[in-house]
């Protein structure tokens, strides 16, 4: 489980009753997209004839971009989610990392859930004995990748939502 039982409200937009912007929300939809589409290649070599995760981050960015409606963006993530169930290890968290990215059009809170999962690909993907430090330069990575309008409320929700995202904020 990647939400709080309680929606913080700096993930619900100020029209449904809470504080975030819609620019702000964009934001988040193109840093989960980017937190997914980091790890991806490890989903496609496994998977090379399934565009279902790619699509799920291409629908984030162009409902970002005004090109598709949030329930298009939120189905393709689903689409993404289907990639993942029957597959074992980075390849499974990669797609699910994909999925979330596409869910944020519909809940913000999802971009934490894209981090997370690539985090656990990352690490899935490592070596023998190394998958701490993937993990690592993985969150590290996603920080760096930050915009600073959002970059604050971000590294909160993971200190926040650590315990139910595996614990991988640790970085």
């Amino acid at each position: 489980m990647i939400l709080p039982k309680v929606r913080d409200p700096r993930f619900v937009t100020i029209r449904r009753g809470g504080t975030l912007t819609d620019a702000d929300h964009r934001l988040l939809a193109l840093w989960a997209a980017a937190c997914a589409e980091h790890i991806l290649g490890l989903f496609e070599s496994a998977q090379p004839g399934d565009p279902r995760p790619r699509q799920a981050i291409e629908h984030a960015r162009a409902w970002v971009r005004g090109e598709v409606k949030m329930m298009q963006a939120r189905a393709a993530g689903g689409h993404a989610m289907g990639a993942a169930r029957d597959l074992p290890g980075a390849a499974r968290h990669a797609a699910y990392a994909a999925g979330q990215a596409g869910a944020v059009a519909h809940v913000a809170a999802h971009e934490l859930g894209a981090a997370a999962y690539a985090i656990k690909a990352a690490r899935a993907a490592a070596p023998e004995g190394e998958s701490e430090i993937a993990g690592r330069l993985e969150c590290q990575w996603q920080r760096n990748q930050l915009p600073e309008a959002i970059r604050e409320l971000v590294l909160d929700d993971q200190r926040l939502r650590n315990d139910i995202c595996w614990s991988v904020f640790d970085c």
